[in-house]
């Protein structure tokens, strides 16, 4: 009998451990949030737009922090549809995500035409992140928060080379408060570490202002280490960026410290521990072997990653490790 019990005790103890592995295998492939910035503080509307007729690209970025590698599937955005701009007139939505300077970035050290680079946005986005609602590689919902909305603040076209950065903003804004929750038809796989989300919006009339969002980070916003300020540039400032707070704003009372702006986003996905590391030789097949062993096979984890297809996860895996 005391054999029989230690065999029981056994088998006990190891679907007990088995079905707690499992248990963090499952957590492990869930759709979670990665990134929230909170919610809008009313501070400050930061332009951000694709380029169209007679208006040129604006871009506005604010940082992230992937603890291990990450299969983005969703994200949220808040802003401001002003001018005439309304939920139904947007005809494209489009997001990159960008390394930080100077990877990504032709490096020229003390850039005469902005401040500083220390901690912007890199030049270009990293390659295989661009998704877009014109070519079907992301879909939106839209919803009104708040139908009559104002920033105290605002920066739309004074995006100017230094020593001229510094506008101090344009002034209030007032609009359609509007929440756009973004789903990935491919979603985007990134390395652990610090990233910037820039999302743009592009009504038929009118502008989308990215809301600002508390900073430092506070509930329902998910604070991170180091967190950094926002960005800004336009087509005519590109490569470089400006600090929306710092280079631009600066001040709200004479001698006073220089103000700093979150946006308002959020990021969810998946978490795949593990995976291999950019442009490593064995970045590919580590990955695939991962995700084997938590899905099972390809086509199970193209579904449980949340893509449309095995091809459209294989382009992204390829994507990811550069190759």
């Amino acid at each position: 009998m005391r054999n029989l019990g230690s065999l029981r005790r056994f088998f006990g103890a190891t679907l007990a451990l088995t079905a707690l592995v499992f248990c963090g295998t499952a957590a492990a492939q869930e759709v979670q949030v990665l990134a929230n910035t909170g919610n809008p503080d009313g501070k400050l509307g930061a332009l951000s737009r694709p380029p169209s007729v007679n208006k040129v690209e604006t871009e506005t970025a604010d940082d992230f922090f992937l603890r291990q590698t990450s299969v983005i599937t969703g994200a949220t955005i808040t802003g401001l549809l002003k001018d005439g701009a309304t939920l139904a007139n947007i005809e494209n939505v489009e997001v990159e995500i960008y390394n930080v300077f100077p990877v990504d970035s032709v490096n020229r050290g003390t850039d005469i035409a902005v401040p500083t680079r220390k901690n912007s946005p890199a030049d270009n986005e990293i390659a295989g992140t661009r998704r877009a609602l014109s070519d079907g590689t992301l879909v939106t919902r839209g919803i009104t928060l708040n139908a009559n909305f104002s920033v105290l603040n605002s920066v739309v076209t004074g995006i100017n080379k230094k020593p001229l950065n510094t506008t101090h903003g344009e002034g209030s804004a007032t609009g359609e408060e509007v929440e756009i929750d973004i789903t990935f038809s491919r979603p985007i796989i990134l390395s652990p570490g610090r990233h910037f989300f820039r999302p743009e919006v592009q009504p038929d009339k009118g502008d989308f202002l990215f809301l600002s969002a508390p900073k430092p980070i506070v509930a329902p916003g998910q604070p991170i280490a180091g967190d950094l300020q926002a960005w800004i540039r336009d087509a005519n400032l590109a490569p470089d960026w400006l600090r929306i707070g710092t280079d631009i704003i600066g001040t709200d009372v004479p001698g006073g410290v220089a103000l700093q702006f979150n946006m308002t986003f959020s990021l969810s996905g998946i978490t795949i521990p593990g995976a291999g590391t950019p442009d490593e030789a064995n970045c590919n097949g580590q990955t695939v072997d991962v995700l084997n062993e938590l899905y099972g096979n390809q086509p199970s984890a193209a579904r449980g990653l949340r893509f449309r297809s095995v091809q459209d996860l294989e382009k992204t895996l390829h994507d990811y490790c550069g190759e």
